[in-house]
């Protein structure tokens, strides 16, 4: 029995250690031991006697077939490849190994080595997020593509409105904000032809039901769905095919007519135009006002009676 399977029986109710060690074959110690590995990985599990184990709350499992029966049909007929796994290093190593002449998307329960910007670790819990990578190949090069993960955080936020969201925002370049608060973030890796054909890894992170053990390893601001929702988040294969259904008809319309036609979007979703910010450039921090970006997908910012303008690869952006 595999720790998926365990969880798919608890989540029709208690079971003794003996019963699930009957049907997986296994002792009892050994049950044991993987239900310490299951809470170190964020999953509550309480343990009475007589009663046996049990899930403290409901558990929302990706199930592949669920995801594509809940896509849209004209998704549904762009046939892509979509793939659950229980547990990897990140879907972003997945994805980077996909075919990339359709959209071949990767979704996990669980990561043990997330990829977040600039190299840092994203915190990614069992069961408690959405971790899903996104593998597409663009005709055209590496400029062409430089406002492709604005199209991103338009989709998605607009995603999650339309699943009782409407409170989420868009921190430039890449992030989900709500109220100063990180949902979520987007990752951008390309490979390829300086000017064309070009394959793209889009990396989404959702923070859903965080655990508070996990959550405590988070050093910013964050939020999730669950707590936007007061305690009851929308269910995660619903999410999955909201955000997809959404995604891939916007990275066709990328790829055909560029950045304009999400511009003005965009910019309806700026969490940070007219507020203070702090640019770490390098070595250098310099306090100003975001101005919201210029056609290009670059992030004007005033100092004073000077603006300057930055791409996504070069800084990083704070709230003072």
């Amino acid at each position: 029995m595999s720790d998926r399977l365990l969880l798919e029986r608890l989540q029709r109710g208690p079971a003794t250690g003996v019963e699930l060690a009957e049907a997986a074959g296994v002792t009892r110690g050994a049950i044991w031991k993987r239900m310490q590995v299951l809470r170190g990985a964020g999953i509550e599990i309480a343990a009475q006697p007589g009663r046996g184990y049990a899930l403290t709350q409901p558990l929302d499992l990706l199930d592949r077939e669920r995801i594509l029966d809940l896509l849209s049909p004209a998704v549904r007929d762009m046939a892509p490849s979509l793939q659950v796994c229980f547990e990897t290093t990140s879907t972003q190593t997945l994805a980077a190994a996909a075919p990339a002449s359709t959209p071949a998307i990767w979704l996990a329960e669980r990561q043990t080595a997330g990829q977040g910007r600039r190299g840092r670790a994203w915190i990614s819990p069992l069961a408690a997020q959405l971790a899903m990578s996104v593998a597409r190949r663009f005709q055209s090069g590496f400029a062409a593509l430089s406002g492709l993960s604005l199209v991103v955080g338009v989709a998605v936020a607009e995603a999650l409105h339309k699943l009782g969201y409407p409170q989420v925002r868009l921190k430039w370049p890449n992030d989900l904000w709500v109220d100063g608060r990180k949902l979520g973030g987007i990752l951008i890796e390309l490979r390829g032809e300086a000017s064309g054909p070009c394959d793209a890894v889009i990396g989404l992170g959702i923070n859903v039901r965080m655990p508070a053990e996990f959550a405590a390893q988070i050093d910013q601001a964050w939020c999730d769905l669950a707590g936007m929702a007061h305690g009851d988040a929308v269910s995660r294969n619903v999410l999955a095919a909201g955000v997809i259904d959404a995604l891939l008809p916007a990275l066709d319309r990328f790829e055909r007519e560029g950045l304009a036609p999400f511009l003005a979007r965009w910019r309806a979703l700026d969490a940070l135009a007219g507020k203070p910010v702090r640019v770490l450039d390098g070595r250098d921090t310099q306090d100003g006002v975001a101005a919201g970006i210029d056609d290009h997908g670059a992030l004007r910012v005033r100092f004073g009676q000077q603006e300057r303008r930055y791409h996504g690869g070069e800084v990083s952006i704070r709230q003072p």
